[in-house]
């Protein structure tokens, strides 16, 4: 199995890990989950983060083929177009995007958003195969968190997005818009099924109590005995009553208003009025 060379970029703003995945043999990479910088206080956006990647990836030399989301996120917005527009690439996400934007549609009354997929290169589905140079990539449909999550495995490597944190920290939430704790059980059980020795990458983490260090690898073999909400001693419904307990006690996030709205759009920030300023929407008690 190929080994690609994974390079991590954490953002403590939003606790995201963004990757730059590539193959050592060709220099061909794949990029997952960017953040585009965003003040919630000013609205201002900025692309220093952004511009970490784009400054590694013509250091290093390589050539970028994808721009991938693991999903919609809630919690940060998306760089995609910026990183395409520098550095190509196709920018791809589940197929089931089409659900979330029909829903988050309606919440910012967003009349010319098309639910369709189409502002994404590609829409992936359960066991679609692509490639990051000379290595086979390989789509698992992860829904639970979102209905449009996926999990990308390239070579020996998986990146799971927000469907699993570090095993002292769990799993993530499912009580987002077509979100589902059985489906997250049943999606985490076909990750752990990959094998033991497997890398896996999370999208975020928080810091779990008691570790003073930001941490987002492990491996199937370590979520299947040491994560604290799904391990091998956890059942179905054992999981789904934790979870949706857990849940019901979770706040919204910080910037999920600003994020969904410009997430579902593939990144592209809203088109500016008549007096040239772009605008985000605040629903009021919608959600």
């Amino acid at each position: 199995m190929n080994t690609p060379a994974v390079t991590a970029f954490f953002d403590e703003a939003t606790f995201t890990v963004t990757y730059v995945v590539a193959d050592p043999d060709t220099g061909r990479a794949a990029i997952i989950d960017p953040v585009l910088d965003f003040d919630p206080a000013s609205g201002r956006t900025s692309t220093k983060s952004a511009d970490q990647l784009v400054a590694f990836v013509g250091e290093n030399e390589l050539g970028v083929d994808w721009i991938l989301e693991t999903h919609v996120h809630a919690d940060h917005l998306t760089a995609a177009p910026y990183l395409r527009e520098k550095l190509g690439g196709v920018v791809g996400i589940g197929k089931h995007v089409t659900a979330v934007q029909q829903t988050f549609k309606g919440v910012f009354n967003i009349v010319d958003l098309a639910t369709d997929g189409s502002q994404f290169d590609r829409l992936f589905g359960d066991g679609d195969a692509f490639a990051v140079g000379n290595m086979a990539g390989q789509i698992i449909g992860t829904p639970g968190h979102t209905p449009a999550c996926v999990t990308y495995v390239i070579g020996d490597a998986a990146f799971v997005g927000d469907t699993l944190f570090m095993p002292d920290f769990g799993t993530a939430r499912t009580d987002f818009p077509g979100g589902n704790a059985a489906e997250l059980y049943d999606s985490i059980q076909k990750i752990l099924a990959l094998p033991d020795d497997t890398r896996l990458y999370m999208c975020h983490d928080y810091k779990a109590p008691g570790r003073d260090e930001y941490a987002w690898e492990t491996s199937v073999r370590a979520q299947r005995d040491n994560n604290i909400h799904i391990n091998d001693k956890v059942s179905r419904d054992e999981f789904i009553a934790m979870r949706e307990g857990r849940d019901a006690e979770l706040g919204v996030p910080k910037l999920i208003l600003p994020s969904i709205q410009v997430n579902v759009r593939a990144g592209e920030l809203p088109v500016a009025e008549d007096n040239d300023i772009r605008y985000l929407k605040i629903p009021l008690d919608a959600l």
